[in-house]
């Protein structure tokens, strides 16, 4: 069996009600439901939460909430990992043996269908493959990157790049945030999402965004709209 996994609490605090909070006209985590249902690929979309809002929203948008997150897992400190280890255990004993899995986060409005389809392909291309996740290329060499001391003062991280050209120096990428492919066994056996088995799926930088802050959200939102208008969406 092929899930989706969409770990989505009730209790954020740098944005109240963040994963339900209406995104560009509908709720936030809807985006990535509808993303998870256009891919046409899973045997079940699961969002794993223990809020009851978040819940009736879920599955008024076709995704399945077949039992609520303990409240160990409920946390500010709890982490994905741990939280999908979870859903995979529940499906295997009530539903069906899990094969593999798409965490798909619920804070994710520009994920696209194609994407999750595309990297589904990639995972399957190897089995000894580990995780297929969505990434996307810093926008200024990361070896250029200084911080900034007591009293204001910089002190770059790399002092010997400072005279460095930028076409000389190595391209870095980050995590995009969006999604993370794997077969259940690696979720259940802790490995790494960033190792040497694992491939990242690349995205455009203008399709990638941060929502942490109401600053984040803001700028997301012109982002999507602009990229709606342009037909991108």
């Amino acid at each position: 069996m092929k899930i989706a996994v969409i770990p989505a609490r009730g209790g954020s605090k740098r944005i109240p009600g963040k994963n339900i909070r209406p995104f560009c006209g509908i709720p936030m985590i809807a985006h990535s439901i509808k993303a998870a249902m256009a891919a046409n690929c899973f045997d079940q979309i699961v969002v794993t939460t223990d809020d009851d809002k978040i819940a009736k929203i879920a599955i008024s948008y076709g995704a399945s909430v077949p039992f609520r997150r303990p409240a160990e897992l409920a946390d500010d400190f709890t982490t994905t990992v741990p939280v999908i280890k979870h859903a995979i255990g529940w499906m295997n004993q009530h539903v069906g043996a899990v094969g593999e899995v798409c965490c798909l986060y619920p804070t994710a409005p520009f994920v696209q269908p194609s994407s999750i389809i595309e990297a589904y392909r990639m995972l399957s291309e190897k089995p000894d493959m580990g995780y297929v996740f969505s990434a996307t290329s810093f926008p200024f060499p990361i070896q250029r990157a200084f911080q900034i001391k007591d009293g204001g003062y910089v002190e770059m991280f790399q002092p010997d790049m400072y005279t460095a050209r930028s076409q000389d120096l190595v391209p870095a990428f980050q995590d995009a945030g969006q999604f993370y492919w794997g077969r259940s066994e690696l979720f259940l056996n802790d490995e790494i999402f960033f190792s040497s088995r694992s491939r990242a799926y690349l995205l455009p930088r203008h399709l990638v965004q941060d929502i942490d802050t109401l600053e984040d959200w803001r700028r997301a939102e012109f982002m999507y709209e602009a990229l709606r208008s342009a037909g991108e969406l």
